[in-house]
């Protein structure tokens, strides 16, 4: 398993794994997704897991306001530790000396409100 940063050249294997799990994420719209995964790979804000080349793990990371954005798992390789290993490499770049928030759910999204 390969954790890293992850580059232009991930977006087609970042948005493979997003469409498998877009279900978990009510409201998500996989054209803003993608133009926003670009954007974040762009600031050096987006970490990815590989297995064989394929991405099954995906997390979006703000270290402007030391958030956690975006988060998914291929359910095939859940419960390797794969979520803790990318925020591990993410916590790095966080500001220690601030609090680290977690995006549940976009606002708006009726489902997420109580977890919001």
């Amino acid at each position: 398993m390969n954790i890293s940063f992850a580059t232009a050249n991930d977006i087609d294997s970042w948005m493979n794994l997003v469409d498998k799990v877009k279900d978990l994420f009510p409201g998500l719209d996989l054209t803003e997704h993608r133009a926003t995964v670009l954007e974040f790979i762009s600031r050096n804000e987006a970490i990815c897991a590989k297995e064989d080349n394929k991405i099954v793990g995906a997390l979006l990371f703000s270290k402007e306001v030391n958030m956690l954005c975006f988060l998914a798992v291929d359910p095939n390789f859940r419960r390797k530790h794969i979520a803790e290993n990318m925020f591990s490499l993410a916590l790095n770049e966080f500001d220690p000396y601030r609090n680290i928030t977690v995006t549940t759910y976009r606002e708006g999204i009726s489902e997420g409100i109580a977890a919001r």
